[in-house]
């Protein structure tokens, strides 16, 4: 019977330190470490290694290391104490569709569909053809758009060229889908062999009644919002998720783009059919106004993540004073009840009057009950007992005399 677990990269028996695994120092920039992932994962990938099953667990350690490393906070929990800071945290890995299979990726669909954020993997063949430069690659002129659909775990390429004066104000890549499909846009960068190195990727989000990704080389830094985080942050703790909404803030790792041509991907990530898209290439020439509201945003965004963290130590030595206070009320409110009920209980006992419960459990009440020395000393009593003899005895003697007058 298949299992519901995704088969994902997962922690291996023996964890290495990740740094070793991908080859790089511990003061290595995130795009250092992200180029060496790259060409680890495209080396020791599945699909390229039917035949040794060691390379699918140089794979599985690879992911697991660039898991860590990738992540900012991970990274910094790994560098003060190890992977015992990571033990009781819940390792976001990135699946494989392309070596998933059917039963896990219909698993992993319907977890998306719930709203369960599932990063995957581009598929190691689009990014070796990418690397051989045996893509084919349409023009996208700035300012003009495109249409598609592409395959599931397939890429569509296209090249994007600038001139000076456009480098300088900025440019925009922008893809939208009205299906809601799942995709990535991909920014390739030129090898010196002539082929096209990945440089950064961005996943579709759903934003409103589409689902839309963009990169902006606008010289400033901009901000990406990775819906894992939040997600692990509910999951953790749903009452004080709000203070992590900011916490998935990454920055982009490209701010501008050179003179010249560059290669740009839409990449089908549905699991199971095409993506239909949107693709537009954008001078942020004729949107001074909205490049300035923009830069102004990110700015008042990320100083607002900073004001969340503060707030939250507030908020929860208030919520802690709150518990403390709305316990102790319960208790008071008890222990006054309990001494009114004592002293009801007390008050009722300064009586003559005894409760008597009848055979139907019905309670009544009544005066208290004479004893046989009383009975004998009531005159009352006396009289009405002498009276019942005497006529019981003239009953008997009139009887007999109507007797005697018969026979006579």
């Amino acid at each position: 019977m298949a299992s519901g677990k995704l088969e994902g990269p997962s922690a291996p028996a023996v964890r290495r330190d990740p740094y070793e695994v991908l080859c790089v120092s511990r003061d290595s920039s995130d795009q250092e470490i992200k180029s060496a992932y790259r060409k680890l994962a495209l080396k020791y990938h599945p699909d390229k290694n039917t035949s040794n099953p060691e390379a699918s667990e140089l794979f599985k350690e690879v992911a697991y290391s660039y898991s860590i490393l990738s992540d900012p906070e991970k990274r910094r929990h790994y560098d003060s104490a190890g992977f015992e800071a990571l033990d009781n945290e819940n390792m976001n890995m990135e699946i494989d569709l392309s070596n998933l299979g059917t039963v896990n990726t219909m698993f992993a669909a319907l977890f998306s569909k719930l709203g369960v954020p599932i990063k995957t993997t581009i598929a190691a063949a689009v990014l070796e053809e990418a690397l051989n430069g045996t893509v084919t690659v349409r023009p996208l002129p700035l300012g003009t758009s495109s249409n598609g659909k592409v395959d599931k775990q397939c890429a569509h390429f296209f090249s994007v060229t600038i001139n000076e004066e456009q480098a300088q104000v900025g440019v925009v890549i922008r893809v939208t889908s009205a299906a809601q499909s799942k995709f990535k846009l991909l920014y390739f960068e030129q090898e010196i062999h002539g082929g096209y190195g990945l440089a950064l990727q961005e996943d579709s989000e759903k934003t409103g009644k589409v689902t839309s990704v963009g990169m902006y080389f606008l010289h400033f830094q901009v901000y990406r919002m990775d819906s894992t985080v939040n997600a692990l942050a509910m999951a953790k703790d749903p009452e004080a998720a709000f203070f992590k909404k900011l916490e998935g803030l990454q920055p982009c790792e490209v701010s501008e783009l050179k003179p010249g041509t560059h290669i740009f991907a839409v990449y089908g990530d549905n699991f199971f059919k095409s993506a239909s898209y949107t693709i537009e290439a954008i001078c942020a020439a004729s949107y001074k106004d909205t490049t300035e509201k923009l830069k102004e945003i990110e700015a008042q965004i990320l100083a607002k993540r900073n004001d969340l963290r503060q707030f939250e130590v507030e908020y929860r030595k208030a919520l802690a004073r709150f518990q403390e206070v709305t316990s102790k009320y319960n208790e008071e409110r008890q222990s006054v009840d309990e001494l009114l009920k004592q002293r009801d209980i007390i008050q009722s006992s300064f009586t003559t009057v005894r409760t008597l419960v009848n055979s139907s459990g019905v309670t009544s009440s009544s005066s208290k009950i004479p004893t046989e020395d009383d009975r004998s000393d009531s005159p009352v009593e006396n009289a009405n007992s002498d009276g019942k003899e005497k006529s019981s005895k003239k009953k008997w003697f009139n009887l007999n005399l109507n007797r005697s007058d018969k026979k006579d």
